[in-house]
């Protein structure tokens, strides 16, 4: 296990009608707020009546921008940072999935920067140290992002779609209503599952020996998500598979699985090529791209996959050789998610190939650098698993 330091700042508002009290809890750090968030669906659903209820009870002024889009644009972040700046706001409110908090988290870092909020997600700026605080009130069960120190950000100039990590945008508080996300569209709901498990088969994939505790944690967590997924898509109203479902989704992101064991993440990072290109759902295409990692990547830690697949998948390790065990295991997984809706091939999300070579070439940079920590990919390596996924 390696050495680590933990902290997890955020505090986690849990449970029914939780969303009345967010007004109070954005009055403990600014007395005028950007409320941030997506289409029409939490305006309908009085989502927003509420929050902004609330918020007028606790003395709290706030100014909106809405329209986020799934795979948050820098133009918007650009629109929310003028903002930000012109009405002297003191908080950043995103109400919304991954995508919103994603966008205004950019917004906070942007707001008090002395340069272009994409220097930071290109790197070509270091890590920032200051933000305007976050606060979230969750709908979507997928990204983690409201508890983690993580956003995505995609330039519509180039498609291209890059990752920032940085303590500063750390939500100060997330509010997780379970009852919130009832209403997702049963595609929403199995992308957000895959996101899930997706961040944790990242933090499974480690080259760091005697983590067997972590290990089990991660585990645990991926067969609740297993359980209870179904179980939303025949009841929408099952609030008990809810609040599984989005307790797990804030744990697998944020970083309390990973402590003393280093992550791969190279599945992320070529879905992002494909999102940015293609503008498929995060969820959707992590669907299609981590099933191929992993049979490209088997042999390095054949043992690995084979655990998983017993422990997670329940495959009997003495009917087969490991390898045959392991990839018994990748079927189950693959089965699991085509059982929720999702499709697992490229041609199934309706992409070819034309454009593997490009992809593989942005993920690395060309072939400046590689991509993944449990196995080390080149930009030859990303373009055969693109064509495994097809």
């Amino acid at each position: 296990m390696e050495n680590f330091v933990s902290q997890l700042p955020t505090k986690i508002i849990f449970g029914r009608g939780t969303e009345a009290g967010v007004g109070a809890e954005a009055a403990r750090y600014s007395k005028k707020a950007l409320l941030h968030f997506g289409g029409s669906s939490a305006e309908k659903s009085g989502l927003l009546a509420r929050v902004r209820a609330s918020l007028a009870a606790a003395g709290v002024e706030w100014v909106e921008l809405g329209g986020v889009k799934p795979n948050p644009a820098l133009s918007m972040v650009r629109r929310g940072i003028a903002l930000a700046r012109a009405e002297n706001v003191g908080i950043v409110l995103a109400v919304g999935g991954g995508s919103v908090i994603d966008s205004a988290k950019a917004i906070a870092v942007g707001t008090l920067a002395g340069r272009d909020i994409w220097d930071f997600y290109s790197g070509a700026a270091p890590e920032p140290k200051e933000a305007l605080p976050v606060g979230t009130v969750l709908t979507i069960p997928a990204a983690g992002s409201e508890s983690s120190g993580g956003s995505v950000l995609t330039n519509e100039e180039g498609a291209l779609k890059r990752a920032l990590n940085a303590d500063c945008i750390v939500p100060r508080f997330s509010i997780l209503n379970p009852e919130l996300a009832m209403t997702l569209p049963a595609g929403q709901i199995a992308n957000g599952a895959a996101d899930i498990m997706a961040h944790l088969f990242e933090r499974y994939f480690t080259n760091v020996g005697h983590v067997d505790f972590s290990d089990r944690l991660i585990e645990a967590t991926l067969r609740a998500v297993i359980a209870v997924a179904p179980r939303i898509l025949a009841d929408k109203t099952d609030y008990d598979a809810w609040a599984e479902l989005m307790w797990a989704g804030c744990l697998a992101h944020n970083n309390l699985l990973d402590r003393g064991r280093i992550g791969d993440w190279a599945s992320h990072m070529i879905e992002h090529e494909l999102s940015g290109i293609y503008d498929v759902a995060h969820g959707a295409g992590l669907a299609v791209i981590f099933p191929a990692w992993m049979k490209y990547t088997l042999s390095h830690d054949t043992a690995r996959f084979a655990q998983l697949a017993v422990r997670v998948w329940g495959v009997e390790p003495g009917y087969f050789d490991q390898e045959a065990v392991a990839r018994e295991g990748i079927a189950r997984l693959e089965a699991f998610w085509k059982g929720l809706g999702l499709q697992v091939r490229l041609s199934g999300l309706g992409f070819g190939l034309d454009r593997a070579a490009e992809m593989a070439r942005k993920c690395t940079e060309g072939d400046a650098f590689t991509t993944g920590q449990f196995v080390k990919l080149t930009s030859a390596d990303i373009e055969r698993i693109y064509r495994l996924a097809e």
